[in-house]
Order: structure tokens, then sequence, then C-alpha cells
């Protein structure tokens, strides 16, 4: 019997956000990262989480190891560099939302190789998540996230894939091969609108999530922002209304919608109601600056949705 939920993979990053006092710019800091994101958001909804990364033997990889313990996810086989680094990035806001600053160039995440992968815990998960971004940091992660797929497959462990493009890590051309390769070995595909209008070629949701369906997926959950989340399964579409509120700031709220979605939809595979107890969660999480801290607990959101 598999005693882990969700097996997150992929890149924590320490996050700084700009906020203005008496006049002043600061950055508070705080955590981020897709995949870690998402493991703290399934944990807040009930789900059995751990992850899998490593980390620089600093201030920030202490930082996270006391966030994943706070909130009950399991770190063991976190790696931790003697001479690594963790890396950071930086939330500005302007007209147009927010802006992000990297810092993560040879960040001890990027160097994890298919030797170091825990193959135990891989197997004993129900869902191992992956992004594209925990393959566009580099060729060794590439190489990993596919192995550990394989793995995943081989021990009855279901594969959860976001598609999350980052064109500044990689070339589109290479990250659509990749990205194509690795939602062909999944069976949830979790793609954003805009990433998938520049992965596809294709500008419809309905279009998006016909093509994506062909790779094999038994869901697709295409995320629209305030248009709702398209469900698509081989045998059912439906859209799934977001849900209103007044957003402060959207940084994690794909993450926290991936995190809310697989922890209910292990609740009983319903993907067309676990995409709308997601976009309750991810609704709520836009309701504070950064992507940790606003992220709601499963009372919250079970509250926000009996407000109707």
């Amino acid at each position: 019997m598999k005693t882990i939920d969700i097996l997150t993979i992929g890149e924590p990053l320490m996050e700084f956000a700009e906020v203005t006092r008496d006049g002043e710019r600061l950055y508070l800091p705080g955590h981020g990262g897709d995949v870690s994101n998402t493991a703290v958001a399934a944990a807040r909804q009930g789900a059995k989480t751990a992850i899998f990364t490593a980390l620089g033997s600093d201030g920030f990889g202490a930082d996270f190891l006391r966030l994943w313990d706070k909130e009950g996810i399991d770190r063991s086989s976190v790696i931790v560099r003697p001479e690594g680094r963790t890396g950071a990035y930086f939330i500005s806001y302007g007209e147009e939302g927010h802006v992000f600053s990297y810092a993560r160039v040879g960040s001890a995440a990027s160097l994890v190789t298919v030797k170091e992968l825990p193959l135990g815990q891989i197997a004993d998960a129900r869902v191992l998540h992956a992004s594209g971004i925990s393959q566009a940091i580099s060729e060794h992660c590439a190489d990993a996230v596919f192995a550990a797929i394989r793995h995943a497959r081989a021990n009855g462990t279901t594969i959860s894939y976001d598609t999350n493009l980052r064109l500044r890590l990689w070339p589109l051309d290479r990250a659509r091969a990749v990205i194509h390769a690795a939602v062909a070995m999944s069976d949830v595909v979790l793609p954003g609108l805009d990433d998938a209008q520049q992965l596809t070629g294709l500008e419809t949701p309905e279009q998006i999530c016909k093509h994506y369906l062909a790779f094999g997926p038994e869901v697709v959950a295409l995320t629209m922002g305030k248009a709702g989340t398209m469900v698509a399964t081989p045998g059912r579409v439906e859209v799934i209304p977001a849900r209103k509120v007044e957003a402060i700031d959207a940084t994690g709220a794909g993450d926290t919608f991936d995190g809310a979605f697989l922890a209910e939809w292990l609740r009983d595979r319903d993907p067309f109601r676990a995409a709308a107890f997601a976009n309750a969660a991810a609704a709520l999480s836009t309701l504070g600056k950064g992507a940790v801290a606003p992220m709601p607990t499963r009372e919250a959101t079970e509250a926000f949705m009996a407000r109707g």
C-alpha cells in the first residue's frame, strides 16, 4: 500500500516580494518554486505530500527545511549540498502585474542527476508531480525527471505534469520537444492557456485540450485565469467557472490550483469536482502577496465554496 499521496520533484526558490513602507521599497522573504508551492498547497488541503530536490547548505536551504517541516511535508529524500546554494527570485509589481527576476543559475537543485533519484519514494507515491520548470533548469534535471516518470509508471504511480513554460530557461523548440515528451508519459496534464498556446501553436482551449488528450493522458485541466478551467477527458469536456475575488497578487495561483486539484482528485478521481475545488483554492491564494503565505487551508477552501 502506498503511503505518500503526492511526491513533487523540482526546484524550490527563496522568494523576495516587493512592498513599499513609508515610501521605501523593501523585499520581504518568502518561499517559492512551483513544485514546492504545489506540495504546500496539497498539504494544506489534507494530502500526504513529499518533495525531492537539492538545497544548498545555506540559510535559504535551512528555511525551506523548516517550511516543509511546519507544513508536514516529507523531505526525507531532499539532498543538502555542502558547497551548493539555493536559488532565489524577486517579485516586483507594476501596472501590468508582477514581474520576476531570478538568481538561480547553478543552484543545488539544477545539479540533480538520475543516480540521485529516490526510487523507493517514487514507487511509494500515489502521484508523482513534475513540471516543465523541473526539466528546464538543466539537462541533468530533464533526464532525471524522465527517469523518475519511467520508474513511477513501472510501479503504478500516477504521473501529473504541469507544462509551466519559462522561455528564460530554454528556447521554445527544445521546451516543446521535452515538455511534450513528458506529456505523452503522463496521466494528468495541467497546462496554462498562455503557455499551451505557445507550446502547441493552437489558439482555442478546445483545440488545445484535444491536442493534449491525443498524447494519451486521462485528464487535461487547462487553466484559463478569469475564464475558469477547461477539464477534458476522452468522454467529456466542461468549463469549470473561476471564483471571483478582488485579487491582490496571482503569484503561485497556478501552483495552488495544481496542489488542490491533485489532493481533491485523489479522493474520488472526479476531475470536474476537483477543478471546482482547485479554482476556489487558487482564487483565495490571490488575496495576499507572495506564493505560499496566502495559500488557503482545506477548511478555508470549503468555507469559501459553501458561500456559493
